[in-house]
This record gives structure tokens, sequence and C-alpha cells, in this order.
């Protein structure tokens, strides 16, 4: 990674004059998508891992496996502590623009979290340890990294807002557990792309609260089997609740993946 060093003063200064450009120039409901309005820009910096295959950032702390074949592709990343928010930011979409380094390209990138950047006491958070508690961190795909900016680079700053996921489809539901514990991964998930609360309704129960286990899974110690199977959702930065009725058939199966027919907006 290439070490960023300036003045304190002079970076404070240049990011609040960025910051205002930002704002006259970009207007924020530009890209509403059925209500939801993208967040402000903010300052952070960006870094990379893996190689241009991004093969080494499949799976993550999300849970969502092969981020190719789930639909994610490899424009994605892995956040500092300070917007995972303990797993809640799972499927959050974000753009990012380079800005103050001779090293960025032009235009946007957007990427969707899928992992989380753990902090590194080790070194300092301004030689290193990118991610460590409070500074706001995108380790980046080298795919992505390289729209916004060369990767020699290694560590560029940024603009960044939260925008509407688009996603084609229903939430899907993916079954892990055994018989008596259902963990249900929860992928494709548009809008805000994040959930906060969820649950899950068979044919001979009522609505069983499902508790976070981590990143975007969440579960039930229940015996549900032989029962067709309905969640409702909440997201966790709109607030919006969405019912998903008969996802799972009465002969549903741990290790498959079911479609609703419903999603946030």
């Amino acid at each position: 990674m290439v070490s960023f060093h300036h003045s304190k003063s002079f970076c404070c200064f240049f990011f609040s004059i960025i910051t205002v450009i930002f704002s006259l120039f970009v207007n924020p409901t530009e890209a509403l998508y059925h209500g939801y309005v993208p967040s402000p820009w903010k300052l952070a910096h960006a870094t990379f891992y893996g190689d241009e295959s991004a093969s080494a950032t499949m799976g993550g702390a999300c849970g969502y496996g092969n981020l190719i074949t789930n639909g994610y592709g490899t424009n994605t990343a892995a956040l500092s502590s300070t917007i995972f928010s303990d797993g809640y930011a799972c499927g959050q979409c974000y753009q990012l623009r380079c800005v103050q380094s001779p090293w960025c390209l032009t235009g946007y990138t957007t990427v969707t979290a899928t992992n989380h950047c753990p902090p590194n006491w080790s070194q300092d958070s301004n030689n290193g340890g990118w991610c460590n508690p409070p500074r706001t961190h995108f380790d980046m795909t080298k795919p992505a990294f390289m729209k916004i900016a060369r990767w020699k680079a290694g560590i560029v700053p940024v603009m960044y807002r939260m925008v509407p996921c688009i996603k084609k489809g229903g939430i899907r539901f993916s079954f892990q557990g055994n018989g008596y514990w259902l963990l249900v991964y929860v992928m494709n998930v548009a809008g805000a792309g994040d959930l906060h609360q969820m649950w899950v309704k068979g044919t001979k129960t009522g609505w069983i609260s499902m508790s976070h286990n981590w990143g975007a899974s969440y579960q039930a110690f229940a015996t549900l089997h032989g029962q067709a199977l309905s969640f409702r959702l909440t997201s966790h930065t709109t607030k919006q609740t969405i019912t998903a009725y008969n996802v799972a058939p009465t002969n549903w199966n741990l290790g498959l993946t079911y479609q609703g027919n419903v999603n946030f907006h």
C-alpha cells in the first residue's frame, strides 16, 4: 500500500471544498429509485485486496458465498467497522469516486458491501491500519478499485454515498441448519440492500422472530419441516417492512435456495 500523508489543516480545508462542490453539482435525487434517495456525499479512503480475478474476495463476512453465482459480481468491498455496523450494512450499495490524488481516474463505480475489513492495531491508523476505527474505509476488489484509480496508488481518498441497490426479481433465501434450527442467508435485496429484522411463519405456526446470526443471516430455533414458509423482513436503513408469502413449499430442504416474489423499493 502507498502511504497517504498531508497536513491535517490542508486536508480538512480541501475536503470541505470538495464536499461543497459535490453538493452543488450532484443532485441527491437524480438516482431516485422507487422512493429511496441516496445519502449525502461523505469522505473516506479506499484500498484494494486480491488480484484482477477477485477470487480472493469470494465468501466474506456477509455470508454470500460465491459472489459471481449469487449475483454480486466483482464490484464489491469490505467495510471498516465504523460503517460495517456489526453486519447490518451487508448488502448496502455505495457509489465511490476518487478525489485529490494523481492516481485518480474520472468517473464513479458502485460496489456492494459483502465483507468486513477488521482493524489492524499492530499498524498505525494512518500507515497500514486503514480499517482501524474510527476510520471510514473501503477495501475494494482490485477490479472495482481500478475503475476509480490506478492500482499502483495503493490507497486513495474517495467521496462516497449510499445508493439504491437495483436487483432483478425477488429476495432469495438460502437455507442451512438442522431439524431444530433454521439458518437463512438473505440475498438479492433491493432498495437499501440491508436488513435489520426478520420473521418466519410456517403453515402451522404464527410469526416467529428470527435473531441476527452474523452478516446477512438470520436464525430461528424451531421445528419447521413439513410446513410452507413465509418471511417478513425489515430494512435496516429505511425501516420498510415487506412480507414474502409461501417462499418455500412444504417439502423444502436444507442446502437449497428459494426466491420470493417481493423486494424492497
